[in-house]
Parts: C-alpha cells; structure tokens; sequence
C-alpha cells in the first residue's frame, strides 16, 4: 500500500482509515477462514472505470457459498460500496479489496453465532511485478512448494488461508533472487504462481492449464477471451516445467500482475529472454481495453 486513503468502507458504513480496526479475538485471524477479492479501477476518457466487476462481485459471492459464510450485504449493496468508497478517496486509479470474514465473539473451530463482517478498501497500486517487468519481463523459478490438490483444498474460492502457500513461495524465490514463484501440482505438472495465472507460447499457440487445479482466474479468462478475438489458437491443457523451459513465450496474468511477460524459468532463458510478440501483442489490447480503448469490451467496464 503506497499511502493511507481517507475511508474504509466497514460493514455499512465508511470510517476514518485509523479507525477501521478489528478485535484481537477476530475468528478469521486465528483459524484463516475469509474471502476476498482483487480488483482493479482504471482512468479512462470516460472517468474511473472498474475492470469486470460483475464477475469479480459473483466470485466473491461464490467463494463465501463453498466456505457457508452467509453475506449480510447484498450483491447490490457491494456494488454501490464499492463506488463509494472510490468516490470518496478520489481514486481515479487502482485496487480495490473486498473481504468478508468472521467477526469475534466464541473461539474453537466452530463459531456459529460470530458475525459475518464485510469490509472494503482502496488504494493506488502500480504494476505488481514492477514496471520494468511489464516491459523486459521478470525471472521466475519453479517453488519447492506444492499447489494444493483440488482433494485438500477448495480451489474455485478465493480464500485467505489459500495463500499460505502463495506467501512461502513468494518468499522463498525472492530469497533466492528471483522475481516471483511458479507451483507445480501434485503430480508435476504446471499450476501457477502465487497470485497469477500462467500462459506459455510455442508455435504460436497459446497454452494455460486447465482449471481442476488452479484458481478460475479473471484476467486469465480475459485474455482467452482477447486471444480467440484476434485468431490466436488458444489451448486448454496441461503442460510440464521442461515444456515451459523451451517455450518461445511465457507470462503470468492476474489482477495484479496485470500481463507480465516471463523471461527466464530456473535459470532457463525464454527464447531471446525479451517480450516476445504475442505477449506485447496481448498486453497491448489488454492495457487498451481496461483504459476503455477498445470498445469491443467495453461490457466488461463499470464507470464509477
């Protein structure tokens, strides 16, 4: 976060930043179970522009039904808070974070009585991986740790206690001196990174894993979408690490990576180890359509 906002929208109402604060006995903070959701808000002709919203709106909802949490706010109700609270910090550019989450009240694993809370928050927010990686690409290298199996682990939630995982990636390959993590699954097979999803390119062909192990990523199905668009040959399977070693392209995507080209696997370098052409190609339509430059997605844009 690069600097305070003014409010933080708190179960219903907006509050002071300094005031938006929760219990030392919240249940969610001591046994992970919450949802939430990134979101981006982008500047265009037209004022500030919220990227899918609807669909990022129905996976939250989706997410808390797998988990049992129950929402006290309407769909509705989040949308127009949503607005609000960018409204109200004059954010014309950003992030915008929905989490709902068990209040405090009874401990143990199971609270039945404990509130359901619902807060938003917004802020400024650059490029993810950096900006010099949306151009030159970023250095990755495959984690020791493991994708959680669709078996253990609810993998079409966006919940909390999922990115557990994610974090000791995150942390271990930027220990080791790379710019971000890749998971593998169980079985070996490429999954994704801590908090994007991954597309590869050989032969022109665009390549991503399918979803009975990955999170159903919004960017990810953004650029499908832009892909078969622009007549390229777009494939749903399963690939390996050596197949991403020698692939002519790579890049993640996400809300928050936005497109990031991908240059370097363990020390493999990625073809030239430059952005390859179909990668800028797709980052180009995508920066245009979420900055309302392509009106052939403009559904997918919520002025605020």
């Amino acid at each position: 976060m690069e600097h305070k906002n003014k409010k933080i929208w708190m179960d219903g109402s907006l509050i002071d930043y300094d005031q938006a604060k929760v219990h030392i006995l919240t249940h969610s903070l001591h046994y992970g179970l919450g949802v939430f959701e990134g979101i981006r808000c982008y500047k265009t002709s037209q004022g500030t522009s919220i990227f899918r919203l609807e669909e990022h709106l129905d996976r939250f909802f989706h997410s808390a039904a797998i988990v049992y949490l129950s929402s006290p706010f309407s769909k509705e109700a989040l949308r127009e808070a949503i607005k609000e609270t960018i409204r109200e910090n004059q954010l014309e550019a950003g992030y915008i974070r929905p989490i709902m989450f068990i209040g405090d009240g009874a401990m143990g694993i199971y609270a039945k009585g404990n509130p359901v809370r619902v807060a938003i928050a917004v802020w400024p927010w650059g490029s993810y991986l950096g900006e010099e990686g949306l151009e030159k690409g970023v250095r990755i290298r495959i984690s020791s740790y493991i994708r959680q199996s669709a078996g253990i682990s609810l993998h079409l939630a966006k919940l909390t206690g999922n990115y557990i995982i994610s974090q000791l990636a995150k942390r271990e390959a930027v220990q080791d001196g790379y710019d971000e993590a890749l998971l593998l699954d169980q079985e070996g097979f490429v999954a994704e990174g801590p908090g994007e999803n991954i597309f590869m390119v050989r032969d022109g062909v665009l390549y991503t894993p399918p979803t009975d192990n990955i999170l159903e990523g919004i960017t990810r199905d953004s650029i499908i979408k832009i892909a078969e668009r622009e007549n390229i040959q777009v494939v749903v399977r399963r690939f390996t690490r050596d197949e991403l070693y020698i692939a002519d392209e790579a890049f993640f995507c996400g809300t928050a990576a936005e497109v990031t080209p991908i240059r370097e696997v363990d020390g493999h370098i990625i073809d030239s180890g430059r952005r390859g052409e179909v990668t800028h190609r797709l980052q180009q339509i995508y920066f245009d359509v979420v900055h309302g430059r392509n009106p052939a997605f403009s559904s997918w844009l919520t002025y605020v």
